[in-house]
């Protein structure tokens, strides 16, 4: 018995010494740190019995936070989708100064604070702020509003989109657009079949990666978002407001929604991926 279990731990016929204990230790910090709390998030709905979930489920004004959640979340990735693809060629292909100062910078939102983010931005887009106050005068107002929940998601999902695009974008020969050039292509056919058409399984993960965090998006969204009931409220807020009313079923009943619809999102795009890379093999 010893042996088997000194033999395991070594890995048996592993190559990798420890392979079998390496293994058993990831797969307890996965099942301790992510399985088992999202089987609880699942579960926990349902304790109080299907009329409970039914009744939290509804509920006009849960729709609507999921509504303004699910659209702004959607509309902010489709923005940075464009937004990250120039960006991240003119890391990789530009030769500006401060570049290596902008490439470092596009880690930012990721690394401060989501409160940091949401104040800094309410400041910056609010009535009285550098940005918002000339704006203001033409008639745009962007804080408190769901434009201000837009600009936010976006803000915080533009690094997932640059960093998806940016390694495969430099992994990209050159020599392609010369031989299109070459062959009498117009500029842009080089960048639509040239270009970006490799680019398109990175652009579409980069796109579920930004709506399926702008979907939870909490710390950086309540500062400019206005909270309003029915129309700029998020639902991670609405969250909030029932556990504050002590109505655990209705706030389960929402992050269990908020889950799925970010599971679902990304299995969408993991097969939306596969059959683009597909498609660009066969080319």
């Amino acid at each position: 018995m010893k042996q088997a279990v000194l033999s395991f731990l070594r890995g048996g016929g592993s190559a990798l010494p420890g392979y079998r204990l390496a293994l058993g230790v990831t797969l307890l910090w996965t099942g301790v740190f992510i399985v088992l709390p999202l089987c609880a998030l699942i579960i926990r709905p349902w304790q109080d019995g299907v009329g409970a979930m039914v009744a939290a489920t509804h509920d006009t004004r849960m729709f609507a936070a999921l509504w303004t959640s699910f659209s702004s979340a959607f509309l902010a990735a489709l923005l940075n989708v464009p937004l990250g693809l120039l960006l991240a060629g003119a890391l990789v292909r530009g030769d500006l100064p401060g570049r290596k100062i902008a490439d470092a910078l596009i880690d930012l939102p990721l690394a401060l604070p989501t409160a940091v983010s949401g104040i800094t931005l309410a400041t910056l887009y609010g009535p009285q702020g550098w940005l918002g106050a000339p704006l203001a005068k033409l008639g745009l107002v962007l804080a408190y509003s769901r434009t201000g929940i837009v600009l936010a998601l976006m803000f915080v999902g533009l690094p997932f989109v640059v960093r998806t695009v940016e390694p495969v974008l430099k992994n990209l020969p050159r020599d392609m657009e010369e031989a299109a050039v070459l062959l009498g292509a117009r500029p842009w056919q080089v960048v639509t079949r040239v270009v970006i058409a490799p680019l398109l399984p990175a652009l579409v993960t980069g796109f579920g990666l930004a709506f399926a965090r702008g979907v939870g998006e909490y710390g950086s969204v309540i500062f400019i978002a206005g909270n309003q009931p029915f129309k700029s409220e998020i639902a991670p807020l609405l969250i909030v407001v029932r556990l504050q009313e002590f109505d655990y079923a209705g706030a389960t009943a929402i992050a269990l929604i908020l889950l799925l619809t970010s599971l679902l999102a990304l299995v969408l795009v993991s097969l939306v991926r596969r059959r683009l890379s597909v498609w660009g093999e066969q080319r």
